[in-house]
């Protein structure tokens, strides 16, 4: 029997529920649907707004999670447009952070009577660094973050949460995200660590064709300034916007440049 999108993905349908457009935002690795609760308030007069939990974060349906469907971001992707038609949207706005960001857009390139726009914050099609190409990471450090979860998941969750959180002068912050981090089973979370520093969606990059905006951080462990200028050159008429914000998670740490930066690009 299939599984009901809206269930599996803990959807909550909120905001102006009369509205025509829609925002739907998507969350990255380690968060769920609540990391958006600041940046999504100052829309909610106006757009439907869809929140949702990424199969195997937050309440999403345990029973969906399955290691080789997730071991890539096209079944996220999938998951994404199958929730867009039953809630049957057209022309949604998609927010998308980290991982999610190329969720929304893998989507969007999919099925593009879906979309209208596109934004992703902190978002990176590869990794891995090359000859020609970087990254942020070499081999050598994404094996070691697989070791160091196998090892001992809540030690490694413990030095990545400061990494990528930045601003050592809120530890308030680092903790939620460390503790939200610990919540995740280490299998799993090696699943969907795979799922993220493996992929390569460089070739696919390019076919986004909806109007879109890059939100870039002043300073991001995860995804180097290049990367975001990487999105900027690869997808056409993209825009690159630097926001004065420290770490990896802006959405959560400086809400206010990220609503600034989106209501800018949504109502030009």
């Amino acid at each position: 029997m299939p599984i009901d999108p809206i269930k599996r993905n803990h959807v909550t349908l909120t905001g102006n529920l009369t509205a025509k457009r829609a925002i739907v935002f998507v969350h990255g690795l380690g968060t769920d649907q609540h990391a958006w609760r600041e940046v999504a308030a100052p829309f909610m007069s106006d757009f439907r707004i869809v929140l949702l939990d990424n199969v195997g974060a937050g309440n999403s349906d345990p029973q969906a999670f399955s290691q080789h469907h997730y071991l890539n971001l096209n079944q996220y992707a999938t998951d994404l447009i199958e929730v867009c038609v039953a809630l049957k949207l057209r022309d949604a706005i998609l927010v998308g952070h980290s991982a999610g960001g190329m969720v929304c857009a893998l989507a969007a390139i999919n099925r593009p009577e879906l979309v209208s726009r596109v934004v992703m914050i902190g978002s990176s099609p590869h990794y891995l660094d090359d000859e020609t190409y970087r990254g942020g990471f070499t081999l050598k450090d994404i094996d070691a973050i697989y070791d160091r979860v196998a090892a001992n998941s809540k030690t490694w969750a413990d030095a990545f949460a400061p990494a990528m959180m930045g601003n050592p002068d809120r530890p308030e912050l680092t903790n939620q995200f460390a503790d939200s981090l610990k919540s995740i089973p280490a299998d799993r979370m090696l699943t969907v660590l795979c799922s993220i520093l493996q992929s390569d969606y460089r070739n696919e990059i390019g076919k986004l064709a909806q109007p879109t905006l890059i939100i870039q951080t002043m300073h991001d462990n995860a995804v180097p300034l290049a990367i975001a200028e990487y999105l900027n050159m690869k997808i056409p008429g993209s825009q690159l916007q630097l926001i004065d914000a420290d770490g990896h998670l802006p959405h959560i740490s400086a809400p206010t440049k990220v609503i600034e930066a989106l209501s800018a690009f949504i109502h030009e």
